[in-house]
């Protein structure tokens, strides 16, 4: 699975994508397994409340199912301007 990562979430990663193997059944099980990875990823990660996700390119939840997913993306909330 591509997952991608972007703005302040790519700069405490480190990285702005990466191709995993993952068995995570939600985005939240994703979340999970990513933070246990290094520290960078548990920084990132601390508040899922100040960030967004998509599946395949469609704004979901964290709850939502990764079933079939090829890409998950990560980002903080997007502002107008």
């Amino acid at each position: 699975m591509n997952v991608l990562y972007f703005a302040w979430v790519r700069e405490r990663i480190g990285v702005p994508r990466e191709n995993i193997e993952t068995s995570a059944a939600t985005v939240n099980d994703l979340v999970a397994e990513l933070r246990a990875r290094e520290e960078r990823y548990a920084v990132a990660f601390a508040d899922t409340s100040a960030l967004r996700v998509a599946i395949d390119q469609e704004l979901t939840e964290f709850d939502a199912p990764l079933a079939g997913a090829k890409e998950v993306a990560f980002f903080p909330p997007m502002t107008g301007g």
